[in-house]
């Protein structure tokens, strides 16, 4: 598993940008598509709300990459 910190400079990120951000989706219909079909982990629980805040702190569980909030 890959593993990446995130750094923003915002109070939080939506899981849909994050994802865009990182480069682990290339438009947001992807994104929102992985986030739907229950592919994504927010601090170890399945999350389908692509518009859940993201805080300094936060984990995100891809299968194959791991994304820390920072």
């Amino acid at each position: 598993m890959r593993e990446e910190t995130v750094k923003i400079s915002t109070e939080y990120i939506k899981l849909e940008g994050l994802l865009k951000f990182a480069g682990t989706a290339e438009t947001g219909g992807e994104a929102k598509q992985r986030i739907q079909a229950g592919e994504v982990k927010v601090n170890g629980e399945v999350c389908q709300m692509g518009g859940k805040k993201l805080r300094p702190g936060d984990v995100v569980d891809l299968g194959d990459v791991r994304l820390t909030v920072q």
